[in-house]
């Protein structure tokens, strides 16, 4: 994959050093990550907010690699916290597995359907051209 998501943020809204205000992608084959949990390869939740953060955007990443795409290729992140999360807590843990990859994301407060999970990510993003 050569192309990359561009980001559309127009001067007259705020430019946020971590996400776009929109996403141009180029057209062809799309790749939509299911609602990732701070959970280990054998199902457990991982104990507190930064762990489950960092672990459910492991998980995203681990689906991205799979489909021969990375953080670059993604249009758009939904992130659902429980309700009474602080979303700068939850920014916190993102930097050192995410990185310094801007995207469109939308943040919302939710009731988990999963008991005790804090954060559930999902992703839209390019995916490889089929071979």
């Amino acid at each position: 994959m050569t192309e990359v998501p561009t980001p559309v943020d127009p001067p007259q809204l705020y430019r946020s050093p971590a996400f776009a205000q929109g996403m141009i992608v180029p057209a062809g084959p799309t790749l939509f990550v299911g609602g990732q949990n701070g959970t280990d390869s054998e199902g457990a939740l991982l104990d507190g907010l930064h762990a489950q953060t960092e672990q459910a955007l492991r998980n995203l990443l681990a689906v991205l690699a799979e489909a021969g795409a990375g953080p670059e290729h993604v249009a758009k992140l939904s992130i659902y916290l429980a309700t009474g999360i602080d979303p700068t807590d939850a920014y916190a843990a993102t930097g050192a597995v995410w990185g310094d990859h801007r995207t469109a994301v939308t943040v919302l407060a939710v009731t988990p359907a999963r008991p005790g999970a804090l954060v559930e990510i999902d992703a839209v993003a390019m995916a490889p051209a089929a071979s």
